[in-house]
């Protein structure tokens, strides 16, 4: 059990923690081909999405400025107009969920100001890249585990979704079929072999 929950960690969570900050969204269409080019842009914390992925964070995006904003603005005034500050737990808790909804915002401008869409008819599909689904199998006990590589942002390890930015995704980048991962763990290293490789 313990094996495995230090895959889960691996497979989600970056090696190394970006910084968001807030500023005007904007998104790159791109057609490379080249795996080096893609890795550089991985380093510098580019983040990659499908179209329908990035509409999805931008219409977060405004319910959150749109509807959220406002709404959080309202409540702190209704409670201001309750009484004494200093013991108004209500206004309290209200100002401590906008700083949140702006700690919310902030960090989905960071990650739209850093956002690319892949031309998907211009990669070269013998490769894993981002949002190739991956099959591999653990050299050591025969396993067999699929995983989809994704943003950051999207990785969901429930639903088979892993950040490239994790040790495994890191690892998986630019392999082909056949090819050997090894990922160094606390204790030890961890082998797997690509066994297939999809777009879907």
């Amino acid at each position: 059990m313990i094996f495995y929950f230090l895959l889960s960690l691996y497979l989600v969570i970056p090696s190394r923690v970006g910084f968001f900050y807030c500023c005007e969204s904007r998104s790159v269409f791109i057609k490379k081909t080249d795996y080096n080019y893609l890795k550089m842009e991985f380093m510098s914390k580019v983040s990659y999405y499908t179209a329908e992925g990035l509409k999805k964070l931008r219409d977060e995006l405004n319910q959150l400025k749109d509807v959220e904003r406002p709404k959080a603005s309202q409540d702190i005034a209704e409670a201001r107009d309750k009484g004494d500050l200093s013991e108004n737990a209500e206004y309290d808790a209200a100002k401590e969920a906008q700083g949140m909804l702006e700690m919310h915002i902030s960090r989905l401008e960071g990650t739209l100001s850093t956002a690319r869409i892949i031309d998907e008819s211009q990669l070269d599909t013998t490769k894993a890249l981002i949002h190739s689904t991956v099959k591999i199998k653990n050299q050591s006990n025969g396993m067999e585990m699929t995983y989809k590589l994704v943003a950051q942002s999207e990785s969901d390890l429930s639903t088979g979704k892993i950040s490239v930015d994790s040790p495994i995704g890191k690892g998986l980048l630019g392999k082909e079929v056949g090819d050997i991962v090894e990922v160094t763990v606390p204790n030890g290293t961890m082998s797997f072999t690509v066994v297939e490789l999809t777009r879907v």
